[in-house]
């Protein structure tokens, strides 16, 4: 029985490193959306959201990354750059565009999402253990 084959890292299987990537883009649209709750009294201020998940991942699947010093630095993943949301068009007087009510949903749906990528990470996990026959 060889031992490496008992220590084995699903991280470096596809699916457990694509449920990290959405994990890590979940984690940074929470601070985003954090910040636009934040500055929902802040006279001029836009909220901001990242691009799709979805989008992100196909960017990022096109770039190259550094794994050698000597490499082109490509970009990091979970690294996307929060933009200004135009969903909304309503304006307060004094310029605020922060609607509380769609930003709370937003964090609502994100930490539905985090749960969900949690569990079928965590379920994932389990069955390679079941099928390594360690247990659970």
């Amino acid at each position: 029985m060889a031992t490496g084959f008992w220590r084995m890292d699903p991280s470096g299987l596809g699916l457990f490193r694509l449920a990290e990537r959405r994990l890590e883009w979940l984690d940074q649209r929470q601070r985003v959306l954090a910040q636009n709750i934040a500055n929902a009294d802040t006279p001029g201020y836009a909220p901001r959201d990242l691009p799709a998940f979805e989008a992100a991942l196909r960017r990022h699947a096109s770039q190259p990354a550094a794994t050698e010093p000597g490499h082109l630095s490509g970009a990091r993943p979970g690294q996307a750059a929060a933009r200004i949301d135009r969903s909304r068009h309503e304006t307060t007087l004094d310029g605020n565009r922060v609607s509380l009510d769609d930003q709370l949903m937003k964090v609502s749906d994100t930490e539905i999402h985090q749960g969900l990528t949690s569990t079928l990470y965590r379920k994932y996990l389990g069955l390679f253990r079941i099928a390594l026959g360690r247990p659970g």
